[in-house]
This record gives C-alpha cells, sequence and structure tokens, in this order.
C-alpha cells in the first residue's frame, strides 16, 4: 500500500488520531512529575534575599541612629553619678523607657540625663534660692525659717521639673505626629495600591513626609527597619505603637497585624484608618475651636469692656463735669 492511499485511509487516520491523543493525554499527566522541584531553589532564593534586605536595613538603621544620635551613650561623669547612687533602681519605673521613647529620646544617655537631672537640680535650686535670700538680701524683713521653707519648697520642683519636661515633649511631639499621620496613611495607601510592600511603603512615606514632620519620618523609618529583621512582624507593629502612644496609631497597628494575620486586604484597612484618624485629627480641631470662647471671656471683661465704658460713658462724664 502506498503512502498517499494510507494518508487517505479511514480507519489509519484514525488509529493515529488515537494515538496522538493517548500520547498528549499520557504528557499531560506525566509532564509535571517529570519536571524538576523548583520550589525549593526559589524559597531559598527568596530566603537569600530576605537576608541581604534585613542586614540592609539594619546598616542603614545602624547609619540613621549614628547620624540622629538616637543611641547616645551616656556621659562618664553621669552615669557614674547614677550607678554610684543607685538611681536606675530607686527612680526608675517600668515607664520611662517607654515614655522617653515616646518622646524622641532612646538609648541610655537620655535615661541617665533623666535620673541625673532628678536627683541634682534640688540642691542646685536650693543653693541659688539660700544664696538670693542670705546673700543678695532678698526678704530681709522675713524670718529665717520661713526663708528656709520658701527655699526647701522651691527645689522641690527640681525634682518633679525633667518629668513635667517630659509630659510637654510627648504632647508636643504627639500632636506633630496627629497633624501628618493622615496624610501619610493616604500616601502609604496609594504606595500600596500601587503593588508595594508594606515595608516599601513605610519606607517611601518616610522620605516623603520628611519636610513636614520629622517624627513621622523617624518612625515609620524604624518600623521599616523592624519588619525587616524581627523574626515576628507583629511585634514590628506593637513596637511602633507604644512609641506614639496616640489611639489612632494603635487601631491603624491593630488593623495591620489583622491583615497580616488573616489576610485581609490591607488597601481597605488602610482606607478607613486613613479617614478615621483624620475624623479624630478634625475632632480636636473643633475641641479647641469650642473651648476659644471660655477661654477670651476673661481677657474680654478685663481689658475690652473698661475701653468699651470709657468709650462710651467719657462723653457724657465730660459734658457732666462741664456743667459743674
Amino acid at each position: 500500500m502506498s503512502l498517499a492511499s494510507l494518508l487517505i485511509d479511514p480507519a489509519f487516520l484514525a488509529s493515529l488520531l488515537a494515538a496522538l491523543a493517548v500520547g498528549a493525554t499520557v504528557m499531560t499527566l506525566a509532564g509535571p512529575l517529570l519536571q524538576p522541584d523548583k520550589l525549593k531553589s526559589r524559597m531559598k532564593s527568596v530566603a537569600i534575599e530576605r537576608e541581604k534586605l534585613r542586614q540592609r536595613e539594619r546598616a542603614r538603621l545602624h547609619a540613621k541612629e549614628q547620624q540622629a544620635h538616637l543611641r547616645s551613650a551616656p556621659k562618664a561623669t553621669i552615669q557614674r553619678v547614677v550607678d554610684r547612687f543607685n538611681l536606675r533602681k530607686h527612680l526608675e519605673d517600668g515607664e520611662l523607657k517607654d515614655r522617653l521613647r515616646m518622646a524622641g529620646m532612646r538609648g541610655d544617655a537620655p535615661l541617665y540625663m533623666f535620673l541625673f537631672l532628678r536627683i541634682v537640680l534640688p540642691p542646685v535650686i536650693f543653693v541659688v534660692v539660700m544664696f538670693y535670700f542670705f546673700v543678695l538680701g532678698g526678704y530681709d524683713d522675713r524670718p529665717a525659717v520661713l526663708r528656709f521653707a520658701i527655699g526647701f519648697g522651691i527645689s522641690l520642683l527640681g525634682f518633679f521639673a525633667p518629668k513635667i519636661f517630659l509630659s510637654n515633649q510627648i504632647t508636643k511631639r504627639q500632636l506633630d505626629i496627629q497633624r501628618v499621620f493622615p496624610d501619610a496613611l493616604d500616601l502609604m495607601l496609594i504606595c500600596v495600591e500601587a503593588g508595594m510592600s508594606i515595608e516599601q511603603a513605610m519606607r517611601k512615606v518616610s522620605e516623603e513626609v520628611g519636610e513636614r514632620s520629622a517624627a513621622v519620618a523617624e518612625e515609620f523609618a524604624l518600623a521599616t527597619a523592624e519588619l525587616s529583621y524581627l523574626q515576628d512582624r507583629r511585634v514590628a507593629y506593637e513596637n511602633l505603637s507604644k512609641r506614639i502612644g496616640l489611639p489612632g496609631v494603635k487601631a491603624v497597628c491593630t488593623a495591620l497585624i489583622q491583615a497580616e494575620r488573616y489576610g485581609t486586604p490591607l488597601a481597605h484597612a488602610l482606607r478607613v484608618m486613613a479617614q478615621e484618624n483624620r475624623d479624630i485629627r478634625m475632632a480636636e480641631a473643633e475641641k479647641k475651636a469650642a473651648a476659644l470662647p471660655p477661654k477670651l471671656t476673661v481677657p474680654m471683661i478685663v481689658f475690652f469692656l473698661p475701653v468699651l465704658f470709657i468709650v462710651i460713658l467719657g462723653p457724657a462724664a465730660i459734658r457732666v463735669m462741664a456743667l459743674q
């Protein structure tokens, strides 16, 4: 039988098509089994890349700390005095380090300086007050016991002055962060929707908002570094929440933790949290605006009303005096 007649033979064509179909089926089923397993090699390359990212972020964080003196060492004299009197045991509580971080002060140097000032300022202030009373002759008509009591009372302010200063710094820093944080979340939302990871989004936001708020840029940069080298990413979000201490930031960190754990859409969570933080910022502005009229009552009574009475009653008083 010739080749041409064989190609037009229906039985041969049916057998050929059946053989091709069986071969294709066998190749389809056996193909994945014959291919080499690339998962291990790909996971290994991902692990290597992640380790490189961790090392790079560690080096970047170390350089940032050296530049901003985030981890500056305490001075030898201050450290010697604090250790000599064991002030860390007697004056340091469990919240002092957290409050120093909330004020943007990290490392041992701010801690030692805080404890040193709390123990040094009272005697210094007492000596200055006594010098004013007994050497310069201030309040000579008062009894000496009373002047000693006044000096002792004023010196107590030196013990509480570092704590008051720290509270003021925390309040100022939180106010600065609260003003910029909703806009930072909007930028992060744009970055996430563009396909960036949360680390890349935070790094980009820290670069963009640095001119408006150095505190927000600093916190986002630290959070990026912690996300890169900490084993548990939840710890990085919790640290960010503790360092800032604002309710809106805590809600955002909780949403990010839930998104990491349960796989919920990150963009939707950021959009909702950005709107909530914007509402919080607006509520604070409305609160300050509502408190303005009571604050203006006393200045108006003391300064405006007397002048108004003079303008209104002045001509009448002058005419009455002229008629007399």
